[in-house]
């Protein structure tokens, strides 16, 4: 290892993995690393992952075989959900010297300091009901917006989620701690916070899953009040956490966006019943409705899966039609995948991949036929855009309060500024 030790880091999947991303490369900076693009040369290369879908298991090994061809004698560290899920099947990819789970994490800097390569690879692993902490995380990758951890774990057990495997039990901070670091991101210069959790709206539990006296709708409370931060958004909430409080407390707050991102999965009663969801879609209907009620202009996102076991075409039309019915703006769409100790890989019958792909293209092109909608919808009203500081091609990118996405010549006085946008 080089003098001047340098490290670079991916991340794949979801937001909550970028706020952690960013938290390890701050303690490795502090412990005199350089940081370094990932596409450069490092000493060490960090891998955070995801394992969501099989795509995402299946990258991490890409990206180990593209370091090995430009640095073999870099040292590679994965980490993360497939890290915890598949420790040993990620041993065995040539290349890798360490696999850190989800306890050990945060214990990079230390583990790093004790390899040496060409050693068997190391790793560091655990039952996961042996993870207990919570660990304050938020991502810097630029100064206009962050992403936020601020509660860890699910306790619920969708027959398709690997999530509570690999990451444990519901446990969120205190508020008062999510509060200071809040100003801590204020005092970066960021304007927007993103919160971000793997259940935001189970936000309340101790490290061991202890019932304590605050709630999400304490938490959102507490943050509108801190100074410097402009914007405030929901990263995604269950409908059946998401309160009639919660709604009208965002309507009436001139921080919290007119912005909701709510899993809904399928459109079909049945389909929910097989994927143990906790709700019907009657209650995602209400919710939605009161929401456009209380907030016209809100933008509302919709998690969706297509192809899971059991879906008949009469299912799916099912979700079709009831997305296509509800006033929602986009969707993400999910085609399902096989995932091992999973309660849905007993239900039959399967279906094809085929079938699955198509069904996805289906609700691809209606979520495209929603965004045009509401973006239309907006034309000729003047919203508040907040720019990143970003120079693509001479271009400049932001979005609206109820983000809709915007483009526009780069202006580099406009970085990191709250605009005030006709929209056209």
């Amino acid at each position: 290892m080089s003098q001047n030790r340098t490290v670079a880091f991916h991340t794949l999947g979801c937001k909550l993995n970028f706020s952690e991303t960013s938290t390890l490369s701050r303690m490795l900076e502090q412990e005199g690393f350089d940081k370094k693009e990932f596409d450069d040369m490092a000493d060490v290369y960090v891998i955070n992952t995801c394992s969501v879908t099989d795509n995402a298991d299946k990258e991490c090994r890409q990206i180990v075989r593209r370091i090995q061809k430009r640095a073999p004698e870099s040292f590679v560290v994965i980490t993360g959900c497939y890290a915890q899920l598949k420790p040993a099947q990620i041993a065995a990819i040539p290349g890798v010297d360490l696999v850190l789970g989800a306890a050990e994490k945060f214990n990079l800097a230390s583990h790093i300091s004790t390899l040496s390569k060409g050693n068997p690879t190391t790793i560091c692993s655990c039952d996961i009901a042996d993870v207990t902490g919570f660990t304050a995380s938020f991502s810097q990758n630029d100064r206009t917006r962050c992403f936020l951890k601020v509660q860890d774990g699910c306790d619920y057990n969708c027959s398709f989620c690997t999530i509570p495997m690999a990451r444990g039990k519901s446990r969120s901070d205190l508020v008062a701690n999510v509060v200071e670091q809040a100003k801590t991101v204020a005092a970066s210069g960021a304007k927007e916070i993103v919160l971000t959790g793997v259940n935001l709206g189970d936000f309340g539990k101790g490290p061991n899953g202890e019932k304590h006296s605050e709630t999400f709708f304490d938490l959102i409370q507490a943050l509108d009040a801190v100074e410097g931060i402009e914007r405030f958004r929901i990263s995604s909430i269950e409908p059946n956490l998401l309160t009639p409080e919660i709604i009208e407390f965002v309507a009436k707050s001139k921080k919290f966006m007119p912005h909701f991102h709510i899993p809904l999965q399928s459109g079909s009663a049945d389909i929910l019943g097989l994927m143990r969801r906790r709700y019907k879609k009657e209650l995602y209907q209400e919710r939605v409705s009161l929401i456009k009620k209380m907030i016209p202009h809100c933008a509302i996102g919709v998690d969706v899966i297509v192809g899971f076991p059991g879906e008949t075409d009469a299912h799916f039309k099912e979700t079709f039609d009831f997305l296509h019915d509800l006033d929602i703006s986009y969707l993400h769409v999910f085609t399902y995948s096989e995932r091992d100790n999973t309660k849905a890989l007993e239900i039959q019958p399967v279906v094809p991949v085929a079938t699955r792909n198509e069904r996805n293209k289906t609700l691809r092109n209606l979520s495209f036929m929603k965004l045009q909608y509401f973006t239309a919808a907006h034309v000729g009203s003047s919203r508040k855009v907040l720019f990143e500081d970003f120079n693509k091609n001479g271009m400049m990118e932001g979005y609206t309060d109820n983000y809709i996405r915007i483009t526009t010549p780069y202006r580099a006085e406009w970085a990191n500024q709250i605009i005030d946008w006709e929209m056209r």
